[in-house]
């Protein structure tokens, strides 16, 4: 137990502060959030409709509409403009309790990829890493990938968290779980 422990520890800090590299040093993700100088306006603007908290689709055929309404939305839609918005009436600039959060989180994925790993009987550094790698493209494929599918968005930086992140954490559980 203390050997998983140890094992869930160093790789949650691994994948932790390759994060924070990820997003707040390297600007891995740089092109997922663009600048526009007319922030202040469209902000301005939302704010005078009393939008309710949450992400909206824009356009987006009324929720009480039929089936025949919905197509004939959709086929007046194609080809013209649209917009995703996720709209909080308040900025928390206070970054603590999201950190936490990350950490806590990046403990408990460390901690299932250590489980599974450890049920393995023939574990090596190959093996370790490979499976690390295929539970980051996993989480990579079944939702960053996907939304950028659909969304016309780019998900690069996710990808490279994955080779990079989960990486080292299959690095570090290869050499570490397969010591004697």
């Amino acid at each position: 137990m203390k050997k998983q422990l140890i094992a869930t520890l160093v790789a949650g800090i691994l994948l932790f502060l390759w994060q924070f590299l990820s997003w707040a040093q390297l600007n891995v993700h740089g092109n997922e959030m663009q600048y526009t100088g007319q922030q202040d306006t469209i902000l301005q603007m939302l704010g005078q409709q009393n939008l309710k908290g949450g992400t909206y689709m824009l356009p987006m055929p009324a929720p009480n509409s039929t089936p025949e309404q919905q197509q004939a939305f959709m086929d007046s839609s194609a080809g013209k403009p649209w917009a995703t918005v996720s709209y909080h009436a308040s900025m928390n600039a206070s970054m603590g309790m999201g950190m936490f959060r990350g950490f806590i989180v990046d403990l408990l994925a460390a901690f299932l990829l250590i489980w599974m790993l450890l049920k393995m009987t023939n574990l090596d550094f190959k093996t370790a890493l490979l499976s690390s790698w295929a539970v980051g493209a996993i989480g990579y494929l079944t939702i960053p990938y996907l939304n950028s599918i659909w969304y016309e968005t780019n998900s690069m930086g996710y990808l490279i968290d994955v080779v990079v992140g989960w990486g080292l954490v299959g690095a570090w559980l290869g050499w570490f779980l397969t010591r004697k």
